[in-house]
């Protein structure tokens, strides 16, 4: 017996195909999924999700802050990022290289949005003080 798991990134669909088991993490630990679980929500932190495939294969993702909702045989899980390993060691190296990476850019991100807020600010200032 299986459940269908749609697994997405705002975007990409990383994942659609039958599994016959989930194991995830929430903010009360780790849980597990089976087809015949009831119906059942969830908000995902960050972590390590293994999912058993139909032949008994294992499916390694390391997930960021997401939602899982099970319904009937389907498993929708929605990430803001996720990460396919084939294995738990290369799958820690690739984690640790994109999340670094994106720690970068949103640092960039930060600066460059503060210097437009003080932009904001400067001009907002000046048109005060015109109408003044």
């Amino acid at each position: 017996m299986t459940m269908n798991v749609k697994l997405s990134v705002p975007i990409a669909v990383l994942l659609n195909q039958p599994v016959s088991k989930v194991i995830a993490e929430s903010g009360n630990g780790s849980f597990c999924i089976l087809p015949r679980h009831t119906d059942y929500l969830t908000a995902l932190v960050p972590g390590i999700m293994i999912l058993t495939d139909a032949e008994g294969g294992e499916i390694y993702f390391a997930n960021d802050h997401g939602l899982l909702v099970k319904r009937g045989s389907d498993v929708v899980i929605s990430a803001r990022r996720a990460i396919r390993g084939s294995d738990l060691g290369s799958l820690r190296q690739t984690v640790h290289d994109e999340f670094k990476k994106l720690s970068e850019n949103d640092r960039t991100c930060q600066s460059a949005v503060a210097g437009l807020e003080a932009n904001f600010l400067r001009k907002f200032l000046a048109m005060q003080k015109e109408r003044a």
